[in-house]
C-alpha cells in the first residue's frame, strides 16, 4: 500500500444487477458527473494509498457476484478482516432491508416509520416476524407484544443505542421507544421531508432532529442515505455529507480544510482503474456517502496494517 498508484486512462466497468437495478431508485441520477462547488487541493500521497484499496475492495465484491472461488484477493487485509462495499448500496442488510420496504413505498409516510424501525432494530429477521409499525395504536401493541417476546438476540449491533437516551421522551424499553415513540414522531418528520427539494443531509438533519425530539444523529443520516436511495428528488448525495468520527482522520489526512468540504470535493475524481457500477452503460459516481464511508474503511485499513483497531474477522459463509 506505500507504493505509488499509477494511474491508468481507463476504467473496468460493471453494470447493476437487474435485482439492485429495480431496487433502488436513485442510480440516474448518479451517473450525472457532479458539479463541485468548491475545489479543494487534495494530498495525492494519501489519495494513492486510498485508490489501491477501495479498487480491490470493488473487485472483491465483483468476484462474489461473478461465483468465483475465493480468495477473492491477495491483499491480507482485505482477506482477513470484513470491509463494507464501496458503494453502501451493495451491503447486504441495507439489500435486505429495501427490499422488504419496497411494498410499502406508495405511501411514504409509512416507509419512513419502518425503514427507521428496520435501521434501528438492525435485524431484518425480526422485522419479518414482528411485522410493520403504522399508525394505528392496535397494530402497534401487536407489534409490541411480538417484540418483547422475541428470544435475544433480536437486535443487531450496529445502531444500538442507550436505553437511558430514550428515557428522555418517556419510554423505558426499546420495545416502547420503537413501537409508541416513534408513530408518535414520524409523521411529523415525514411531513418536513416531503417539502424538501434536493437538500443536503447535512441540511435536513437540522431541520429533523429537533422535531426528532432527540440527538440521534448518526441514525437519521443513515435513515436520510435511505430516502436519498428510493425518494431522490428529497435529498442530493452530492451536496454536503456529515462526517462522522472514524472518517475524520482521513479527510483530515488529504487537506486541511474543513471535513465535509473535503469529503464533498472527492465526488469529482474520476478514479484510474476502479470499476465502477453502471447504469444503462454509464458510469455510477462515487457520492459524498459513498466518500465519507470510504473515509471510515481506510482508516480501519490503515489501523489493521499496524496491528490496531477493531479486528473483524472475514469468514466465509458455509
Amino acid at each position: 500500500m506505500s507504493k505509488e498508484y499509477i494511474p491508468h486512462c481507463y476504467n473496468q466497468l460493471m453494470e447493476i444487477p437487474d435485482n439492485l437495478k429495480n431496487l433502488y431508485k436513485h442510480w440516474e441520477y448518479h451517473t450525472i458527473k457532479p458539479n463541485i462547488e468548491e475545489k479543494v487541493l487534495l494530498n495525492n500521497e494519501v489519495l494513492n494509498q486510498i485508490y489501491p484499496m477501495i479498487i480491490e475492495r470493488m473487485k472483491i465484491w465483483e468476484a462474489k457476484q461473478q461465483d468465483k472461488n475465493p480468495p477473492y484477493t491477495k491483499d491480507p487485509i482485505l482477506t482477513r478482516y470484513r470491509f463494507c462495499n464501496v458503494y453502501r448500496e451493495l451491503d447486504r442488510q441495507t439489500i435486505e432491508i429495501h427490499t422488504l420496504l419496497k411494498q410499502l413505498q406508495e405511501d411514504f409516510d409509512l416507509w419512513l416509520l419502518n425503514i427507521i424501525f428496520s435501521r434501528m432494530v438492525c435485524n431484518p429477521s425480526t422485522i419479518k416476524r414482528v411485522g410493520f409499525l403504522n399508525y394505528n395504536d392496535k397494530n402497534n401493541k401487536a407489534v409490541y407484544e411480538k417484540l418483547i417476546n422475541l428470544p435475544h438476540p433480536k437486535y443487531g449491533v450496529a445502531y444500538i443505542f442507550p436505553v437511558s437516551l430514550i428515557n428522555k421522551v418517556g419510554t423505558k424499553t426499546r420495545e416502547e421507544f420503537f413501537c409508541f415513540y416513534l408513530p408518535k414522531v414520524i409523521k411529523q418528520c415525514a411531513e418536513i421531508i416531503k417539502e424538501f427539494n434536493k437538500v443536503s443531509v447535512t441540511e435536513a438533519l437540522k431541520k429533523v432532529l429537533p422535531t426528532f425530539g432527540l440527538n440521534f444523529k448518526f441514525h437519521w443520516t443513515e435513515i436520510l442515505i435511505d430516502v436519498a436511495y428510493q425518494y431522490p428528488s428529497y435529498l442530493d448525495l452530492y451536496k454536503q455529507f456529515p462526517v462522522g468520527p472514524g472518517s475524520v482522520p482521513t479527510m483530515k489526512g488529504l487537506s486541511e480544510e474543513d471535513p465535509e468540504t473535503v469529503c464533498q470535493s472527492l465526488i469529482g475524481l474520476d478514479v484510474p482503474e476502479f470499476p465502477y457500477l453502471t447504469y444503462e452503460g454509464r458510469s455510477v459516481w462515487l457520492s459524498t456517502e459513498n466518500w465519507e464511508g470510504i473515509g471510515c474503511e481506510f482508516r480501519k485499513y490503515i489501523n489493521l496494517l499496524h496491528g490496531i483497531g477493531r479486528k473483524r474477522i472475514y469468514r466465509l459463509k458455509v
